[in-house]
């Protein structure tokens, strides 16, 4: 039986709000009576990411500097849904095209992850796209310096291997892809 209840607000307030960040303070009473005074939410909207494969068979990265870490990491194309987008799937498709001009293929949303559900209020939406194709080139915002890879299978795995895929949303579900793999 489940015994677990939902939170109750006692108080919200937005701390500060833009485009890509936004922050709530709110007072919380937890089910045991207890409160807690300052709890941060981070409201974000949804993002997605794509494991992007080729007809032969590579995989369609992109590497660029992250300034959180200070590094320039391999990562799967990905991005913010935005208002334009009707669904996570057209996000996904527009953020393949724009960041490294592959399209086409068959497409399936592959995992469904929270980036925290503890502060977080958004979700990513992890798809699978295969039999993707160079239909275009790059279509970069200002603000995106990235280049485009194609690796392997094997080239893939060594980097998951070594930690070298940092970001979390993007490493589980490669993980996921990779043990898929082993079961067929």
């Amino acid at each position: 039986m489940d015994t677990n209840k939902n939170w109750k607000i006692l108080k919200s307030e937005y701390l500060y709000r833009e485009p890509w960040f936004t922050v709530r303070k709110e007072c919380v009473e937890l089910p045991n009576g207890h409160q807690i005074p300052s709890y941060y939410v981070l409201e974000y909207p949804d993002w997605v990411n794509v494991i992007a494969v080729t007809r032969e068979k590579q995989f369609v990265f992109v590497r660029q500097y992250r300034h959180g870490l200070g590094q320039i990491n391999f990562e799967l194309c990905a991005g913010v849904c935005e208002k334009k987008d009707a669904t996570p799937l057209i996000a996904a498709k527009r953020e393949l095209m724009e960041e490294t001009g592959y399209g086409n293929g068959i497409w399936r949303e592959y995992m469904i992850l929270s980036p925290n559900p503890s502060t977080h209020t958004n979700l990513t939406h992890c798809f699978l796209a295969e039999d993707v194709e160079k239909t275009n080139r790059q279509h970069l915002e200002e603000t995106e310096d990235l280049s485009v890879h194609l690796l392997s299978f094997e080239e893939v795995k060594q980097l998951l291997y070594a930690g070298e895929i940092k970001q979390a949303l993007m490493a589980a579900p490669l993980w996921k892809y990779a043990a898929h793999q082993l079961m067929l």
